[in-house]
């Protein structure tokens, strides 16, 4: 938890979520009215994978717009909730 992927030796797994910005303050069903469009979206998404790999980070991504079923072991000394009651 206190060292970087780079001194680990670690990857990341980059999953292309940028479009799934919700806003949930308002109830149970979050509004997506501030998401990204998908070719800024997109974009996005490869440029933090191109400045990962520009720091020899080795990444692993997937196929922007696709159905992806990923899984983990979460096997950290942590795990971190975050959550805002802060109003923007």
């Amino acid at each position: 938890m206190n060292c970087s992927l780079l001194e680990t030796g670690g990857a990341a797994l980059v999953v292309s979520q940028f479009t799934l910005y919700g806003d949930c303050r308002k109830g149970r069903r979050p509004s997506f009215i501030k998401a990204a469009r998908p070719e800024t979206a997109n974009a996005l998404y490869e440029q933090f994978i191109t400045a990962l790999e520009q720091q020899n980070i080795r990444t692993q991504g997937g196929t922007f717009q696709a159905m992806m079923d990923v899984q983990l072991i979460n096997d950290g000394p942590v795990t971190i909730l975050l959550d805002s009651d802060k109003q923007f």
